[in-house]
């Protein structure tokens, strides 16, 4: 009966009476931020707690909420679900609005009923408008006001994260890495792209977003690949090559898996000054409104995080059979918790930026919001301090203003530092891209690219060519030792091919 309701358009609000389940409203979500994060014990029940704010949008002259001292504007409008936003080394901003491939089928009755409620909550991208798409925005005069914008490729599957270097744009579709001839300046690409090698893509596809970033001495691209699963329950031969980051050789598309166990790693970034890894991590659902925390942390090269096996850390996720003690013991905990289901999807780094001295040696950290609590969680932006590479005190809420009462005007996601040392948000319910900047004007004397190439790097361990020899130059290395498939084997050097979604 319930589901025949939702089919004849039963409201939002209405759905969320009957499926909140019973649970801890008054959970102080602070304890769970940090690095130590408190953790209650897992609860399950029939139905998982579910509450998701209706998005309305922006009404004319609303803006997300600063504190003193900054400023927030429209940066574009009327965009189709800008999901991540990139500045390039000449200051050009490109956006990326896409939407999730169609037809991944739905196990569980509970898998409808969710996947239906939060498509209302998602928010479109307005009547009859592309979306799946990559737009370049020019603030000529570096004032921060778009002079110019221009819809640079059209028609892509699904896309995510984009990087570039020494005239090629990759972007990371849902199946695949495409390398696109692109010159600094250009306002079009005509060129078709190659694939500089496939990713892990349909008939499934649970977390399509595929992050991307570059190393710092610019040979490897690093590239986030979710989980086909909340925890494990399509059995693992549907997470092969998942819930993990690739090492991609930028020059010849071999991969190996550089991390894993990561349940769906997004806003990937280097550390400026330290040259590591960093990652946002979303974290899985359906263990109580206060499991699992979301995180930020740092990546080790051949790391295990524990995804499905146990959660921040050696934390064992009791429904994961069989069970794997031996991987447990191996798994790292996250360098800083985030708090549960706040859905991170965003990271910057503001080193080197012209935000205000408060805001300049840390980390942004967009979080899109929850869904799998009894009370919202996340629909903000906060900043993260940081010192000696490290988070080093408590996080702040920078952007508020996105949730109003049990209404979303709108939901922030990919971060990015404008050409001009300002933060961009981008906010894929309110179709918008926000900038936030000091309220005194400041701007950087150059641009700083959201990706750095600082200095050359020795070869890395563990690349791969075709049919599984080491790529030129590399050293071979075993993968991490779970039973989740590595992108690449180097027993048999089987590859995923690219998907048709």
């Amino acid at each position: 009966m319930l589901r025949n309701s939702l089919l004849r358009g039963t409201t939002l609000a209405s759905v969320c009476i009957v499926l909140v389940a019973c649970g801890s409203e008054d959970f102080d979500t602070t304890q769970q931020i940090g690095p130590d994060p408190v953790l209650p014990e897992p609860t399950q029940s029939l139905w998982p707690d579910l509450k998701v704010a209706e998005v309305v949008g922006w009404q004319e002259g609303e803006t997300p909420t600063v504190p003193d001292g900054l400023v927030v504007t429209p940066y574009a409008r009327d965009l189709a679900n800008p999901r991540t936003v990139h500045t390039l080394p000449n200051g050009d901003v490109l956006v990326v609005q896409s939407k999730a491939p169609p037809g991944k089928p739905l196990n569980r009755p509970k898998d409808i009923i969710r996947d239906y409620i939060m498509a209302m909550a998602a928010g479109s991208g307005g009547e009859e408008q592309e979306t799946n798409l990559i737009t370049l925005l020019r603030d000529t005069n570096r004032d921060g006001e778009v002079d110019e914008r221009v819809d640079l490729l059209t028609g892509l599957t699904s896309p995510f994260g984009v990087a570039w270097h020494d005239g090629t744009l990759y972007v990371a579709a849902a199946d695949a890495i495409l390398a696109y001839p692109y010159q600094l300046g250009d306002t079009e690409i005509t060129a078709e792209p190659s694939v500089l090698t496939p990713l892990p893509g349909g008939p499934i596809n649970h977390h399509w977003t595929k992050d991307l970033a570059l190393s710092p001495d610019a040979r490897f691209l690093y590239a986030s690949v979710g989980s086909n699963s909340n925890a494990g329950e399509r059995g693992l031969e549907a997470e092969k090559g998942r819930a993990a980051i690739w090492q991609v050789d930028r020059e010849t598309g071999a991969s190996r898996v550089f991390a894993s166990g990561l349940r769906n790693p997004n806003g990937l970034n280097i550390h400026p000054e330290t040259g590591e890894l960093w990652t946002v991590v979303n974290e899985r659902d359906e263990l109580g409104p206060d499991l699992v925390p979301d995180y930020m942390t740092s990546v080790q090269d051949g790391g295990f995080y524990g995804w499905p096996w146990s959660y921040y850390g050696q934390h064992v996720d009791e429904r994961v059979h069989p069970p794997r003690p031996d991987l447990v013991e191996t798994a790292i905990s996250p360098d800083y918790a985030l708090s549960s289901h706040v859905a991170a999807l965003g990271l910057a780094f503001t080193n080197d930026s012209a935000m205000p001295e408060e805001f300049r040696a840390g980390a942004f950290v967009g979080n899109r919001g929850s869904w799998n609590r009894n009370a919202f969680n996340g629909y903000k932006v906060i900043y993260v301090p940081f010192e000696d590479g490290k988070p080093s005190g408590t996080a702040q809420d920078v952007v508020t203003g996105f949730l109003d009462g049990d209404r979303a005007r709108g939901r922030p996601v990919g971060l990015a530092i404008d050409g001009t040392g300002a933060l961009l948000i981008a906010d894929d319910a309110g179709n918008t891209v926000w900038r936030v900047a000091a309220a005194d004007g400041s701007v950087t004397p150059e641009p700083i690219p959201t990706d750095r190439v600082s200095v050359e790097a020795p070869p890395v361990e563990g690349a791969v060519g075709p049919g599984g020899a080491p790529a030129e130059g590399s050293v071979a290395a075993e993968p991490p030792q779970t039973d989740i498939a590595p992108a690449v084997s180097p027993e048999d050097g089987a590859q995923e091919p690219p998907s048709e979604n």
